[in-house]
């Protein structure tokens, strides 16, 4: 956990967020700044900054999250499908430091720009 990321500080509840999943490995709520009808993210518990710092050691939490994102979209109604990003280091767009995907799906998809906003 580090004390300075907002998405640390969101998974030990010192900010509030719109959670629609949460286990032992992941959290996931809803982005505050939505590009869709359906815009979550998932977050791994676990700080790591992004993918170029996986390690073998983080291939059950990778399996995990991908397993997850089907289930979640298919909760969340997106049965026509849904859309998933992740946003690796600045020059990607990333701009929390924390390794999360985005869940993107519903209405306003095709038109939804995804630059480094998202």
């Amino acid at each position: 956990m580090s004390s300075d990321c907002l998405f640390c500080k969101i998974i030990a509840g010192e900010i509030p967020s719109q959670q629609v999943y949460s286990d032992e490995q992941v959290i996931v709520f809803k982005d505050i700044d939505p590009k869709a009808d359906v815009h979550l993210l998932l977050v791994p518990r676990e700080h790591i900054i992004s993918l170029n710092q996986l390690e073998e050691k983080h291939d059950s939490l990778i399996a995990h999250c991908m397993h997850l994102l089907p289930k979640i979209a298919k909760e969340q109604g997106l049965d026509n499908g849904f859309r998933t990003v992740i946003n690796t280091g600045a020059g990607g767009g990333q701009i929390v430091f924390h390794l999360h995907i985005h869940l993107l799906g519903g209405d306003g998809l095709s038109g939804a720009g995804f630059s480094r906003a998202v």
